[in-house]
């Protein structure tokens, strides 16, 4: 045991001393100077190199999938094949721009991109070509909304559409994968957004040309120019470098509604120059300019109250223009197109593209204006008015406007008339005619009067029937007392619709019930007329006059009845005092047919004759106080009777 302890001790020494790095090598020794010297050669064998930086790169191989690339650092990077498809030239020694991706990654390997490092550079270099303005080629690689996709430095920028050319591209396709020159006009870098035009070195070109052209023109000289683009406005012509502008009003002495009516693109057109700017570059042309004006070779036999044909070809709400020539226009106003009075617009009578005949109303060539017109090709009917509508004639007509004051009328194309409201309805009062009638409506109508050199006519609705008046005033004579219902009420009074359609008014007092209350609107109930009016066709009632003419009239029967009553009372007195003694017979029958029932006064008056007889002196005392008694007897029982009665 012992001998083995020892073994594995000296084993262990032995171990210790072993040189684990001599192993596989020659046995070198080298002094510290020299190692220090090696060393520092080794390390500048090898590139300092960081993260995120683009650098250039050495191709030691090409594989199927991957190149491999020297950067100088201890290890070789890799870049797929793909980024570098777009060079299929490649070979192994060319020198790549490369971006390190990472010095290493979980298997040790330094990754490198091609890709981004051109995006890199490249962005750094538009930047460096927008501000320097340099041109640059770029490949065209597919079209887009609006324009085409072009590719400058790896980085995909825009070709607006009107930056091609100067002329307007009408097919993107053709440019597709060719190689132009560009000029890069707008770049965002936040959005990573680059515009480029090929459109701007041309211009540059042609400003040259352009300044050279002007110079040279003049108004009035003709040339000859090719149809460049046309807009709803207007033509644009290319002179030969420099474009100039036929305005749509300029293109035809007759109104047209495009411009292709009369040019198409591409199209070569003689031009003349009206006007040019200089400064702004701008170039006004003509085409109508080159032909002789419409209104020159007008017919010189033309003259005002002619017949003309035309077609319409601008309509307004004020009338309608009219082309009797191309270029030789006639306007005929909205009051020319009919007799009628009342306000309408042309539309109402033509529509644009009628063909229609007028009559020359004015001619006024040196301006090159004429007015026409369409009523003046049938007759005039206020010529013989008054034989077609005499006064007190009756006619329909049709409402075709309302006024506060009245309803006017058509009788026929070109006579109106004037209905006033007072003069729609005989029994109701009309605040307004939207309430009696309605537009469309036909009436029939009265002639009131005419007044030729005006042309109006004044008519009447209610003269179709009689006046009602007149026979109202016999019904709604003054203490007269009707039913009637209340339709409307205010402050001042109440309108009371009454029998036969009449309406009258209650003032506000005279709407006192007898129980003190007020009446309201749809109350039923008695008036008395205090007031008629028949060339006011007023009346005026009173519903308090109901009951308070009653009670006057029972206090006007009991007052009389009493002074009945007293007078027989004198008379019978006044006869008594005078009675002979051959008269108290007579007296005594007439308290008797006064009073039949009271049979013993009835013997008392014989006995008392008897007695007179006898004592004539003594009984005519007696007489005369029973007489007296019974007279009152006799108002007793006549009271009572009223009373009953």
């Amino acid at each position: 045991m012992t001998e083995e302890l020892n073994k594995f001790e000296e084993q262990s020494s032995t171990q210790e001393e072993f040189n684990w790095d001599a192993i596989g090598k020659k046995d070198q020794v080298y002094s510290k100077d020299e190692r220090e010297k090696l060393e520092k050669m080794y390390t500048e064998t090898l590139s300092q190199i960081s993260e995120k930086e683009v650098i250039d790169g050495t191709v030691i191989a090409i594989a199927e999938r991957e190149i491999f690339v020297n950067i100088g650092y201890k290890s070789d990077g890799v870049i797929p094949i793909n980024e570098l498809r777009y060079n299929p030239d490649l070979k192994i020694g060319d020198v790549i721009d490369v971006y390190v991706e990472s010095q290493e990654d979980g298997s040790g390997q330094l990754i490198l991109s091609h890709k981004k490092a051109r995006l890199l550079k490249a962005w750094d270099r538009i930047n460096v070509v927008h501000d320097t303005g340099e041109v640059i080629k770029g490949e065209v690689k597919c079209r887009t909304k609006g324009g085409l996709i072009v590719d400058v430095f790896g980085i995909e920028a825009f070709l607006p559409g009107s930056q091609i050319d100067v002329k307007p591209i009408r097919d993107y396709d053709i440019f597709v994968g060719k190689t132009m020159d560009f000029k890069v006009v707008k770049v965002n870098n936040e959005f990573k957004n680059v515009v480029v035009s090929h459109k701007a070195l041309i211009e540059d070109e042609l400003e040259a040309q352009k300044a050279e052209i002007i110079a040279k023109l003049e108004k009035g000289q003709v040339l000859e120019g090719t149809v460049k683009n046309i807009t709803s406005y207007g033509v644009f012509i290319d002179l030969g470098g420099v474009d100039g502008l036929i305005h749509i009003t300029d293109l035809s002495w007759g109104r047209i509604n495009h411009p292709e009516e009369i040019v198409q693109l591409d199209e070569k057109i003689n031009v003349v120059i009206l006007d040019f700017d200089e400064n702004k570059k701008r170039i006004a042309l003509g085409l109508k300019q080159l032909t002789a004006h419409p209104w020159d070779s007008l017919d010189a036999n033309l003259n005002v109250g002619d017949k003309v044909k035309g077609r319409v070809v601008v309509l307004a709400d004020y009338g309608a223009f009219v082309e009797i020539e191309p270029g030789v226009e006639g306007l005929i106003h909205v009051s020319e197109m009919s007799w009628s009075q009342h306000l309408r617009s042309a539309q109402d009578f033509l529509k644009v593209g009628d063909e229609i005949e007028a009559v020359i109303l004015t001619l006024d060539r040196e301006n090159k204006k004429m007015s026409l017109g369409i009523k003046q090709l049938i007759p005039d009917p206020w010529v013989d008015i008054k034989e077609k509508y005499p006064i007190e004639s009756k006619h329909k007509a049709v409402v075709r406007n309302f006024t506060n004051f009245g309803v006017f009328v058509e009788l026929e194309e070109g006579v109106d008339g004037l209905i006033h409201i007072s003069d729609l309805s005989w029994s109701k009062k009309i605040k307004h005619p939207a309430e009696f009638t309605k537009i469309g409506e036909e009436l029939e109508v009265v002639v009131l009067d005419v007044d030729v050199e005006n042309r109006r006519l004044s008519l009447g609705h209610k003269q179709i029937e009689e006046n009602p008046w007149d026979v109202f005033e016999t019904i709604f004579n003054v203490g007269a007392v009707h039913k009637g219902t209340i339709t409307e009420k205010n402050d001042k009074g109440a309108i009371v619709s009454l029998p036969y359609g009449v309406e009258g008014y209650v003032p506000s007092r005279h709407l006192a019930k007898e129980d003190g209350s007020k009446a309201n609107v749809d109350d039923d109930m008695e008036f008395m007329v205090i007031e008629f009016s028949k060339e006011n066709r007023k009346i005026v009632l009173s519903h308090l006059r109901t009951y308070q003419e009653a009670t006057s009239a029972d206090k006007k029967h009991e007052s009389k009845a009493k002074k009945t009553k007293d007078s027989k009372v004198k008379i019978v007195n006044e006869n008594v005092e005078k009675q002979t003694l051959g008269d108290l017979e007579a007296l005594a029958n007439l308290v008797q047919e006064e009073k039949p029932k009271k049979k013993p006064a009835a013997k008392k008056t014989t006995k008392a004759k008897e007695e007179v007889k006898e004592e004539p002196k003594k009984e005519v005392k007696e007489e005369k106080a029973e007489v007296k008694a019974e007279a009152k007897d006799a108002e007793k029982e006549e009271d009572k009777k009223e009373e009953k009665e």
